[in-house]
């Protein structure tokens, strides 16, 4: 309910690393978000400071998402921020902030996509094998151009 959503533009700065959990896919990387201010001094563009976060795809997002992403590709992630604060022995408190993502994308300010579709298993029903049935109807008596019912021989069926 009142969660922080966040865009963040930035750069991919780890390799996916994709999981099949129990729950379904999972995917995570590092994303690298630099500032960018005008020096007046220099007269040029310059870097600030650069924040990483955690990216975390679930679902079929994690399976696109290892698919389509490489170390430095120009990505938007949109998603939840969680802020983490750790406390390991004998070191100080340790923060991390994570982004659960709802949608990913590739930057193309920065650059062109080539968008595919990804296919999905169409969903069974529940109890329905994976197998399609059968067509167990047999054709009903034919006609010979309006004339008497011609009897057609059965054939023997299998059944397995």
């Amino acid at each position: 309910m009142n969660e922080t959503i966040v865009c963040a533009v930035g750069n991919v700065a780890t390799q996916p690393v994709y999981r099949e959990l129990a729950a379904g896919p999972s995917a995570r990387f590092r994303l690298a978000v630099t500032a960018r201010y005008w020096d007046r001094e220099k007269g040029t563009w310059a870097d600030g400071h650069t924040n990483f976060f955690t990216v975390w795809a679930n679902r079929q997002l994690a399976v696109n998402a290892a698919a389509s992403l490489n170390v430095g590709d120009p990505v938007i992630v949109q998603g939840r921020l969680k802020v983490r604060t750790e406390t390991r022995e004998g070191q100080q408190n340790r923060t991390s902030a994570d982004i659960d993502a709802v949608s990913i994308g590739h930057d193309l300010a920065r650059g062109t996509s080539a968008f595919r579709r990804s296919v999905r298993p169409e969903p069974a029903a529940v109890g329905a094998s994976a197998q399609p049935e059968p067509d167990w109807e047999t054709p009903g008596p034919a006609t010979d151009s309006g004339g008497p019912e011609v009897q057609q021989p059965r054939e023997a069926v299998a059944v397995t």
